[in-house]
Parts: C-alpha cells; structure tokens; sequence
C-alpha cells in the first residue's frame, strides 16, 4: 500500500478523493485506493476510520456520538442551502461541471430567487462577490471542486460532489412531517 499518510491526511479532514480530479497526485491517490481496496479498508479501520466509496469518489466515515449527529445535522443543513444555491444558479452543476465565480456573480444579479439565496447563505457576508468567494472556498477546502485554469479562474466539478447530491436525495419528509413544518 502506497499513499497511505497523504490519503489519510485529505480524508481524515473530511475531504474527498475524486476520480476526476484536477490533480495528478489526486487521481494516483484514487487509482490506488481502487487497486486495494480491502487493504485499505483493513489499515484505517484499525484506527477508527472506516473507509467508503461513492459514485467515482472516496470518504471517510466514523461511528458517531448522539453530539456528534447533531452537529452533522447542522453541517448537512448548510449543504442542502449550498445544493439549492448551485442548482439555483445552474440545474446542470455537478461533476464535470465548469464554472468561473464571476460568472455566478453575474447571475445573482440577473435572478431574483439566486438573489435571495445568496443573501442567506452566510449571515457575515454582505456583497454578491464575498458570498461566491466564501461558497467556492467551502467547496474547495471540502473537495468538491478544483481550479482548473489559473488564467481565467475556471472551476471543475469533481465526482465528490454527488455524494452531496446522494445526501439530499436520501432525505425524505413524509407528508404528516410536512405538514407540520408548513403550519
């Protein structure tokens, strides 16, 4: 097994590693865990991580404490705000997707409910531009995205991104709930 600290070192930060990643390091990264899998597996595991695979992506998953749940719960709120902006903005955003911040900036602009997402995706952040530089940090620092191109500061979707997707498309409100939420 190769690469085992510089996975664990992106993973163990609740990262990702995306088969379709920008970086040549990344993809090696990828193509090993793919290769030896089962070892892997076996190695973290020993010392608490449990390692899973995606549609084209690797994470790390940990058992949880009941205080540990709620704070994800709290993270996954932020995520599904994150999810509604970007298919707000673009109902194609997902991997192998290429955006430039610029570009979204022009469309908050244009579009009345992306005007009123963005106003509520970071209560510190008051201008159109600081909250897609903030947005694209935590999609970056999280590994669902990648700079492309340095010129012209284009992004790339990364396949992490549909473990987000997957996410919100696991939670279901059944009717009574919703109609307790809507009253």
């Amino acid at each position: 097994m190769r690469y085992t600290e510089e996975i664990f070192n992106i993973l163990s930060k609740g990262g990702f590693i995306s088969a379709n990643s920008v970086s040549s390091a990344i993809k090696r990264f990828y193509d090993a865990l793919e290769e030896d899998f089962t070892d892997y597996y076996e190695y973290y595991k020993g010392i608490g991580f449990y390692l899973e695979g995606g549609d084209g992506y690797y994470m790390f998953t940990r058992q949880e404490s009941k205080v540990d749940l709620e704070r994800k719960l709290e993270a996954v709120m932020k995520w599904i705000d994150y999810l509604s902006f970007l298919k707000t903005y673009d109902a194609t955003f997902g991997p192998g997707f290429k955006f430039r911040p610029a570009d979204i900036e022009v469309q908050i602009s244009c579009q009345i409910e992306l005007k009123e997402k963005a106003s509520k995706l970071f209560s510190d952040k008051k201008k159109y531009n600081e909250v897609v530089e903030k947005l694209v940090l935590e999609l970056e620092k999280s590994g669902m995205i990648e700079l492309e191109n340095e010129h012209d500061n284009t992004y790339k979707v990364l396949t992490a991104f549909h473990y987000m997707e997957d996410l919100v498309d696991c939670i279901t409100i059944s009717e009574e709930m919703n109609d307790e939420i809507s009253q």
